[in-house]
């Protein structure tokens, strides 16, 4: 009954979308179990390169079922756009299964996380303005409409009059908008309701009995640990649970199923929209980082604050998922590039720190203490061989992972799922 979570260890974006990939051969479900369309995986494979925003990405193995968990909110234009392009390009998608629990983003909801978001002004977050914090505000609130509501007109024209004239008294009286009109949104969801219809099962069940069978789960997380509702950055954060205590709440398994914690690591750092970042580089070095990687949002679009390797934030996302195994991705993204640095402390109030600081303030007045080490000039890039590693760049590897405290057992060195070095096989048993 085994279950491994993969979980992204900084702010999100890497690199979950090709490691799911990658170790969905051996898997036989692939589970999505939080966020929403604000997360975006990249997979490239054979058929060509993907995005996905809610679709998990083991759903390019033909042999694996792919499930999106009640933990997840589920924007059904986004999905129907998704499943759409994916047959159109001959990937077969009758093995996704949504649970009847996922709570609908709703376009008032998208409304609201815009008109948020500008009232905020300069204290805005940098939502993706997809309706994804509004959609967990009403799930909180229990004032949600889940998508089993959707197959249930009566039930679901009840529940919705409601709350649409709470929304429109939001909207007009708070926000000076345009309200809602009922008969229409009525209309579009249940339109949803009869598309996603095929889809929808009782997953929670379905992922139970699959695990006492003995099948082999992957638990798929979007965004990143320093994201995390509880444990990120607040209030820079996004609106559930990443991290892997997010995987049981979002799927309803034990903690006892999960068998491995594997975190996925950039070779340095990246985060999209506010908050503080310790490591960032407001420099010619990260704009050439951020160039050589395109490193703009799979989602928006945004271009990605880039920094060193924040050794700190790293360990403490660590300590938080208990990794057993970790993934380092991007490493050729920092070919010839001389020196490298990895933040080893930070230093604030006159003081030296060597854990991530919890208390309010501290870390926007902190700044890097960096460890350099040597460059590399010989190219990374395809590598899959852990011998043809050039030195400095299997030392920069080795004193990543002390830093974190966790075995680093796969080196990505590109985009495709050949592209890697299996230091340890990472076994699905």
């Amino acid at each position: 009954m085994p279950a491994y979570g993969i979980v992204g260890a900084q702010w999100g974006d890497e690199g979950k979308g090709k490691v799911v990939d990658f170790l969905a051969e051996e898997a036989d479900v692939v589970v999505r179990y939080s966020g929403g369309s604000n997360a975006g995986h990249t997979v490239i494979n054979e058929k060509g390169e993907f995005a996905l925003h809610l679709i998990p990405s083991g759903i390019f193995r033909p042999h694996v079922d792919a499930v999106i968990g009640p933990g997840v909110v589920l924007d059904p234009v986004v999905l129907l756009g998704e499943l759409e392009s994916l047959n159109e390009r001959g990937v077969d998608t009758s093995r996704l299964f949504i649970s009847d629990h996922t709570h609908i983003v709703m376009p008032y909801h998208i409304m609201l996380d815009q008109l948020e978001e500008q009232a905020r002004g300069n204290n805005a977050i940098g939502t993706t303005g997809r309706g994804i914090g509004p959609t967990y505000v009403d799930k909180v609130a229990r004032t949600g409409i889940r998508l089993g509501d959707l197959l249930d007109e009566t039930y679901l024209a009840s529940r919705l009059e409601n709350v649409v004239a709470q929304k429109n008294r939001l909207l007009t009286r708070v926000f000076d908008a345009d309200p809602i009109d009922f008969d229409a949104l009525l209309a579009q969801v249940r339109s949803w309701g009869n598309a996603l219809r095929p889809y929808v099962a009782s997953v929670e069940h379905r992922i139970l009995d699959r695990l006492a069978r003995g099948a082999r789960v992957v638990l798929e997380g979007a965004q990143g640990a320093m994201l995390d509702l509880d444990h990120g950055t607040y209030p820079y954060v996004t609106s559930s649970s990443v991290s892997i205590g997010g995987a049981c709440t979002g799927l309803g398994i034990s903690p006892r199923e999960i068998v491995g914690i594997i975190g996925v690591f950039k070779a340095y750092s990246t985060r999209v929209g506010a908050g503080p970042m310790t490591t960032e580089l407001d420099d010619e070095v990260g704009h050439d980082i951020r160039e050589r990687a395109w490193e703009y949002g799979t989602t928006t679009g945004r271009p990605r604050r880039v920094g060193w390797f924040d050794g700190l934030a790293a360990r403490y996302s660590a300590t938080i998922n208990g990794f057993t195994s970790a993934v380092l991705t991007r490493l050729d993204v920092l070919d010839g590039i001389d020196p490298v640095k990895i933040c080893t402390a930070y230093e604030a109030d006159g003081k030296r720190i060597h854990r991530f600081p919890s208390e309010p303030g501290l870390l926007e007045r902190a700044t890097p203490i960096w460890e350099e080490m040597p460059g590399w000039s010989a190219p990374t890039a395809g590598i899959t061989d852990i011998s043809q590693l050039p030195p400095e760049a299997s030392a920069y590897v080795r004193r990543i992972e002390d830093v974190i405290g966790c075995p680093i057992d796969l080196i990505s060195t590109g985009p495709r799922r050949d592209e890697s070095i299996v230091v340890r096989p990472i076994i699905l048993r």
